[in-house]
């Protein structure tokens, strides 16, 4: 059974000491995987790791919206060493030709994470720099014909708006991914109709009293709609055509693994889960999932 983890972060500090293994064990259970770039540095270190295989792993290059700006120090991320805290308290200016050199590599597939992150901004100084970033992140998605790995967090209203400004992005056919959806169905069927996809991970398969409440990844409902997002209503609600399997690893592991590291063998227990929510076989979960990683991927036309 294959399976495709498109939103891992195995380039990262928390895998420093055992990366290899980490992508031996999701390579020998049958799953490919992205790892995704949230700034310059982890940008590079993906593609790195990614030409270290033939087949199975593949990078996404891109400024995540809190590294736009000073940031809090994620050692999991970026390490505990005098560089990444030095990163943290500077934030990143988007280079757009530095990106477009590492996003031209064939082992990169899209471009991101990018997007628009209120969760801990009230400055509209600090929105507008994401904004300004985001907008970059497209354009150079369009030119090299790649699609955008996007993040959002309390900003789907602008997020869409943003989207809706590019007429290519419109009338494309797969414009890219929304990874870990945590919007509203309206906004999903906003963004369905632009033709993105969207990447869920290990929270569907949390107890419904957990996913409201666990405060590690899970924002407010946009538009100061408090509680958490029914996330069995929104895999019901979205297509089989448009969702993909994430493990957003090292963070956010499924049950059973609750409270360890994640890592993208055990992108396996989402799939489970969308097929008890969409009342299909895990075969059938597994096969839709990496044809649609594998559309947007890797036969995309922005």
């Amino acid at each position: 059974m294959k399976l495709f983890d498109v939103h891992t972060h195995v380039q990262f500090a928390a895998f420093q000491d055992d990366y290899k293994d980490v992508i031996a064990r999701a390579l020998d259970r049958g799953v490919r995987m992205v790892n995704v770039g949230t700034q310059k540095d982890t940008s590079k270190r993906a593609i790195e790791i990614a030409k270290e295989y033939g087949e199975g792993v593949y990078a996404s290059v891109g400024l995540h919206p809190i590294h736009t700006e000073v940031s809090f120090h994620d050692t999991k991320e970026l390490g505990d060493g005098e560089s990444a805290k030095a990163f943290t308290s500077r934030g990143e200016d988007f280079n757009y030709e530095e990106y477009k050199k590492l996003a031209l590599d064939l082992k990169v597939v899209a471009i991101g994470e990018c997007g628009l992150d209120y969760f801990r901004i009230k400055n509209n100084e600090l929105r507008i720099k994401q904004e300004e970033a985001l907008r970059m992140q497209i354009e150079l998605a369009l030119e090299l014909k790649k699609p955008l790995m996007i993040h959002c967090r309390e900003a789907f209203g602008d997020l869409i708006k943003i989207l809706n400004s590019y007429v290519l992005i419109r009338n494309s056919n797969a414009p890219g991914i929304v990874h870990f959806f945590s919007g509203t169905k309206e906004d999903a069927s906003k963004l369905l109709d632009m033709g993105f996809s969207f990447s869920f991970g290990g929270v569907i398969t949390f107890p419904p009293r957990l996913a409201r409440l666990d405060p590690a990844r899970l924002a407010e409902q946009s538009r100061g709609e408090a509680g958490a997002k029914n996330y069995e209503e929104l895999v019901k609600y979205i297509p089989m055509d448009r969702i993909l399997l994430e493990t957003d690893a090292p963070y956010v592991a499924p049950v059973p693994y609750r409270g360890k590291r994640n890592e993208p063998a055990y992108v396996i227990e989402v799939a489970k889960r969308v097929s008890e929510i969409k009342s299909i076989n895990i075969e059938e979960a597994a096969a839709s999932t990496t044809a649609n990683a594998e559309r947007i991927f890797f036969k995309n036309s922005l």
